[in-house]
């Protein structure tokens, strides 16, 4: 028989890295209840999939265009402009697709001339190609390095100006405000995708805020929602009156004529619906967005404070001002390969806590959205810690 050859050194690494992982335990004590960490989709509360197993389940396969349904995506609107502090003129448009699919409405039914874009990663880049459409003037992007900030600049002709309040790649935070010197009839659009639910803000302070409910919400995507101002309003209404091609499924005001009909054009996800219905009532119910922020403070906090102590990790976002409060980003040391924490958190049950793919860094990304409690987040640490003591 033939003499074996030896493993190549990184061939043995591996190996020994998939032998290691294989073995570490976590203690049942240090587990959390709940092992979802992920940005979206979202853990989702058990009261809500019990809701759904009851009440939910007598509206699958029932028309959207009837009073049941109908019913629920009123319930929707009221809790959600309850919820947004019941700003008056303001309006609950949904329609489909996403915050993905609201980028080329926006584009076809909000914008018009220049528009200006803050870039701080992935999702806020992805809108500014949108606002490049061949029939608007260049936007004027500023785009910051990933795990920082920069601030949107006043800036002559610009009609909209578009940022994400919580950058969910790298984990920044933006706050919700005008910004002095803009034109008079500028319009403010705010991505709050994974902000939205669980980051207090003034709706004064923004035209459009606009999300999809896969985050704080905790239900599930393929649809939009949009907290419009009356100057968005009537901007949507003179646009699409002019003479500018809008294809159907992207038209701001067929949603916005048939969200005031409590429907949308096409069939929505019913079960996507309900689950937003009863978070949102959920989160009323317990004192509103003011409880609602001091939940994922109270979680994020912890966080950015145990990667601050250790002699490991980092906090990403270096300005703590910067540094968002529904997704944490937490760097780790050369020495220790953070996606191999990853995968034997993954192995135990505590699963999503890789980081963002196209970031290409050693770190972890953890969600601390509202229905996660600060009691799970305690014990993530303390897993993290004896993975990382197992590792050697």
């Amino acid at each position: 028989m033939g003499q074996l050859l030896p493993l190549k050194p990184e061939r043995a690494l591996r190996l020994s890295k998939l032998l290691v992982m294989s073995d570490i335990k976590i203690p049942a004590d240090l587990l959390p209840i709940d092992g979802r960490f992920g940005c979206g989709p979202s853990r989702v509360r058990q009261a809500q999939l019990d809701a759904f197993a009851s009440e939910g389940a007598k509206l699958m396969g029932t028309s959207h265009r009837q009073a049941p349904v109908k019913n629920l995506v009123k319930r929707v609107q009221e809790g959600l402009m309850d919820l947004f502090h019941n700003p008056e003129g303001y309006e609950i448009v949904m329609g489909n697709g996403g915050s993905t699919a609201f980028w080329d409405v926006a584009s076809f039914g909000l914008a018009e001339g220049k528009a200006q874009a803050l870039v701080h990663g992935e999702f806020g880049s992805k809108f500014a190609n949108s606002l490049a459409a061949p029939w608007l003037t260049a936007p004027t992007v500023i785009n910051g390095t990933p795990g920082s900030r920069l601030e949107l600049q006043a800036e002559a002709g610009v009609s909209i100006y578009a940022y994400a309040q919580n950058e969910t790649s790298t984990g920044v935070v933006t706050p919700v405000e005008r910004l002095a010197g803009a034109d008079s009839g500028a319009l403010f659009l705010t991505d709050a995708t994974s902000a939205a639910g669980g980051i207090d803000f003034d709706p004064l302070a923004t035209d459009v805020y606009y999300f999809a409910p896969q985050k704080n919400f905790a239900s599930d995507g393929g649809l939009w929602f949009a907290l419009m101002s009356p100057a968005a309003l009537e901007r949507a209404e003179r646009i699409a009156a002019s003479d500018r091609y809008i294809p159907e499924f992207l038209s701001l005001k067929q949603a916005i004529d048939n969200s005031r009909l409590n429907q949308t054009l096409n069939t929505p996800a019913i079960s996507t619906l309900f689950l937003l219905a009863e978070q949102t009532d959920w989160m009323n119910e317990n004192g509103g967005l003011a409880w609602a922020d001091s939940r994922t403070k109270a979680a994020s906090s912890h966080l950015y404070d145990w990667a601050e102590s250790s002699s490991f990790a980092t906090p990403f976002v270096a300005n703590p001002e910067h540094r968002s409060q529904v997704v944490v980003t937490i760097d780790f040391n050369d020495d220790i390969d953070a996606a191999t924490i990853a995968k034997v958190l993954r192995a135990n049950g505590v699963v999503d806590t890789e980081p963002y793919r196209k970031l290409g860094r050693n770190q972890l990304r953890v969600a601390t959205f509202t229905a996660t409690d600060l009691s799970d987040v305690q014990q993530l640490t303390k897993c993290i810690d004896f993975v990382v003591s197992q590792l050697g």
